[in-house]
């Protein structure tokens, strides 16, 4: 795999797994509210779990409409 396919696959599995951490995030915040002592407005903390989600989404998105080019050889998934 070349060194560009690496780098773009690397930002790619980074942003998906911050998607994935706040979505973990507002299941604690949906399903344990009780245990979360330092939110005490869980809207608020729920939203900008997503604000969090939604720029790394932005991210793929840029990755896919500028980056479509960079073949990604032999990919791990």
């Amino acid at each position: 795999m070349s060194l560009s396919a690496q780098l773009i696959k690397s930002a790619r599995m980074h942003a998906e797994a911050e998607i994935q951490l706040h979505m973990t995030n507002i299941w604690v915040y949906l399903n344990n509210s009780a245990g979360i002592g330092e939110h005490s407005d869980i809207v608020e903390a729920i939203q900008g779990e997503l604000d969090k989600m939604a720029s790394a989404n932005d991210r793929l998105e840029m990755l896919d409409q500028y980056f479509t080019d960079v073949e990604i050889e032999n990919a791990v998934d």
